[in-house]
């Protein structure tokens, strides 16, 4: 089923892109923007700023006081959040199409101006919610930091993806008020946004509307700053390296991490299917073999995340199941995405995956907020938003010869870091 819905691109004076995507399906609009900062832009000593602007973009700027921004969109029906990457930060609004006019003035006012309104008592207060939030979610939430130290296993110091996208609390707490001024300066900037609108818009009228409120964005003479292109190999060795993390968690849980191309290497998406062959759907042959076979496992899941600086972070998750040795269960892990690299994947296997590929991809287009979110990803990373209508193409395309290929360069037996996750009882 092709995907082919109308589309318009469009690149400002400024270097703002616009997308605009009409559908009168529903009287609503969805606005979202991505903004090319995330945690890998940062530098060491001062991690931490991607995401801290994820909140302190809701805080006010000049013309809009703190908490204003969301009641204006409660007090219309609205929804708003934002969310932090490695590669990106985005901010997105769904609300009935005819307060279009409110979003992006909410927006503009942030993006433009938020440096007018950003004070130490905002900083401050900011960077305690942070803290707060890392604690919660992550020092004393079970199996919490796993990303983290698949992160650190991964990538080597220096490199953009080794710091957690929270970043060091001793990083956000050394931070000046200028040094958040300077960063909002340097990474908020026309060149570097994609505005993303999906709903119930005419695409010259929204255009029109966006230049209105948008018009006076100024990139600055200095370019952006880009994470540095860091390709690195798969890991080497002899086989996969296991480190033991005692957590006052419910079960084993175990991680299998390994490198993985980048989202525009030609071997990302052949090894995305091969992941979803061996552990990323319910028929997948992990499934079937410890799950529904040996009940070694409650679930399995795997996963290859698409990143931009040349180099992506992949996994499989195994809950383990009491009774059973978390290293075996690793060593299986290991042995069927090894099993790819030496015997390949069947016929049946990339039809499975095709199918499924199809599905998900057309759910996630189903509703105006995920395909403006969709196309921001396209146009953000990938070249362009209609790149976004090729993917099932893209997918259809692959062969079992590709699969099998890209799994014998980046699954080796060495290429794996293994994080055994045990219970331990917690000490009072």
């Amino acid at each position: 089923m092709p995907v082919d819905l109308p589309l318009v691109e469009r690149t400002l004076p400024s270097g703002l892109r616009v997308v605009v995507q009409p559908d009168a399906t529903a009287p609503v609009v969805a606005v979202n923007l991505w903004v090319r900062v995330g945690s890998g832009h940062e530098v060491p000593g001062h991690t931490g700023f991607a995401h801290l602007f994820e909140h302190l973009m809701f805080q006010g700027s000049a013309n809009v006081r703190t908490g204003e921004h969301f009641e204006r969109l409660m007090a219309v029906g609205g929804s708003a959040n934002a969310t932090t990457a490695l590669d990106r930060t985005n901010y997105f609004e769904t609300l009935p199409s005819g307060a279009l006019d409110l979003a992006l003035w909410l927006e503009s006012d942030r993006h433009l101006l938020l440096r007018e309104a950003l004070d130490q008592s905002t900083l401050d207060t900011q960077r305690s919610v942070v803290v707060e939030e890392k604690r919660q979610r992550y020092d004393n939430q079970p199996y919490g930091s796993a990303f983290h130290r698949m992160q650190a296993a991964l990538f080597p110091p220096g490199h953009p993806y080794h710091h957690p996208t929270i970043g060091s609390m001793d990083d956000l707490m050394a931070a000046s008020l200028e040094d958040a001024h300077a960063f909002h300066a340097r990474h908020y900037r026309p060149d570097t946004t994609v505005l993303s609108l999906v709903g119930d818009v005419e695409p010259e009228h929204a255009l029109e509307r966006v230049e209105h409120w948008f018009g006076d964005w100024r990139a600055p003479a200095e370019p952006p700053r880009t994470p540095p292109e860091a390709p690195l190999d798969p890991l080497t060795g002899d086989g996969p390296r296991f480190t033991s993390v005692p957590d006052a968690v419910p079960s084993a849980r175990v991680h299998v991490a390994f490198r993985a191309p980048g989202e525009e290497h030609p071997d990302h998406l052949p090894l995305a299917m091969g992941m979803d062959v061996v552990a990323g759907l319910a028929s997948s042959r992990l499934a079937a073999r410890l799950l529904r076979g040996e009940e070694s496992v409650h679930g399995v899941s795997g996963h290859v995340m698409g990143s931009a600086a040349g180099v992506s972070p992949g996994f499989v998750v195994a809950d383990v199941a009491e009774g059973h040795d978390p290293r075996a269960v690793a060593l299986a892990v290991v042995e069927e995405l090894g099993r790819v690299a030496r015997e390949g994947v069947t016929a049946d296997d990339m039809a499975t995956v095709a199918t499924d590929s199809e599905r998900a991809w057309l759910s996630s287009l189903a509703h105006a907020d995920q395909r403006a979110d969709v196309l921001g990803h396209f146009a953000t990373l990938r070249g362009g938003a209609h790149r976004a209508w090729e993917w099932l193409d893209d997918v259809r395309s692959v062969t079992a010869e590709q699969v099998q290929a890209a799994a014998e360069r980046w699954w080796q037996p060495g290429a794996f870091e293994v994080l055994v996750f045990e219970p331990q009882e917690e000490t009072r």
